[in-house]
């Protein structure tokens, strides 16, 4: 079953979330409860270390419901030590999540800061070569790709022509204020991209990772405008995925639940769970 909208975080294990999202002092099984509530999840542990064992990626596919949707990063060995030159690499990831190929939304492929109009003839020949059952997303941080010139132009082509979504990143509400002495701030400042936003949709799946700030207020009123974007995708269609941060992520689930509550007074979507923590917690 395909649901109208994905939603998500960054990751599913985090010591923070317990209490909230997780039962106090949960060690285990995370996942699970995570996939009670949220329907996606951003693989941000595969850009650094690439794919896991074997027995964890069946694992994964144990602990998660057939609708949940996987939204794995190609390793950064092959898009920014080997810069797309060698796509072997590349493959050989996606065959290692063969169990996992139905609950697996769009890979993400996140180019290096310097990876510039000279170079995409290489993303062509990935996108190119890839597999058709697959979903795949680019994300692009070279200035020039947001220039809105030829060099913009020939990226948004090259990823309509191979029916490729182009990852929206939106970095306004972290840096929409200096970081003080917040330390969650001033580490998102320091790591996060400051590019502009180009809202488009080049595929089927935009995906939207939308980076929050500590001030729920200050959150909620940059999303506002993305609730009308988001609906009109659904309308004509689309199947949208949204990944909630925010400035140290200690946050995100609630962040993540009081964003899709405000989207579902403008768009008919399931209601989310409650959070295993919090209803655990209602029992005592």
């Amino acid at each position: 079953m395909t649901l109208p909208l994905y939603l998500g975080l960054p990751m599913w294990a985090n010591p923070d979330w317990q209490g909230t999202l997780y039962p106090p002092h949960a060690k285990t099984d995370l996942l699970s409860d995570y996939a009670t509530v949220f329907s996606s999840v951003e693989g941000n542990t595969t850009f650094y270390s690439g794919a896991p064992k074997p027995a964890t990626i069946a694992a994964w596919a144990r602990q998660t419901p057939r609708d949940f949707r996987f939204c794995l990063k190609l390793p950064a060995r092959v898009t920014h030590e080997q810069r797309l030159a060698r796509l072997d690499e590349a493959w050989a990831f996606l065959e290692a999540f063969a169990p996992l190929h139905n609950r697996m939304g769009p890979t993400m492929v996140q180019l290096p800061r310097d990876f510039g109009p000279d170079e995409l003839p290489r993303l062509e020949a990935l996108l190119r070569q890839w597999p058709n059952e697959l979903p795949c997303a680019v994300e692009v941080r070279h200035p020039t790709f947001f220039a809105k010139d030829a060099a913009e132009k020939a990226l948004n082509q090259l990823l309509i022509t191979h029916g490729v979504d182009r990852v929206m990143l939106d970095v306004r509400p972290v840096f929409s204020t200096p970081a003080g002495h917040h330390e969650g701030l001033i580490k998102a400042q320091g790591e996060k991209p400051r590019l502009p936003l180009h809202v488009l949709s080049t595929a089927n799946r935009p995906i939207v990772r939308f980076i929050g700030h500590i001030d729920k207020a200050i959150n909620s009123g940059y999303f506002e405008p993305w609730i009308k974007r988001l609906a009109l995708w659904i309308s004509q269609g689309k199947t949208p995925f949204l990944f909630v941060h925010t400035a140290d992520n200690r946050e995100s689930p609630l962040m993540a639940r009081l964003l899709y509550e405000a989207l579902r007074e403008r768009v008919v979507l399931p209601p989310l769970d409650d959070f295993p923590g919090e209803s655990q917690a209602s029992l005592f």
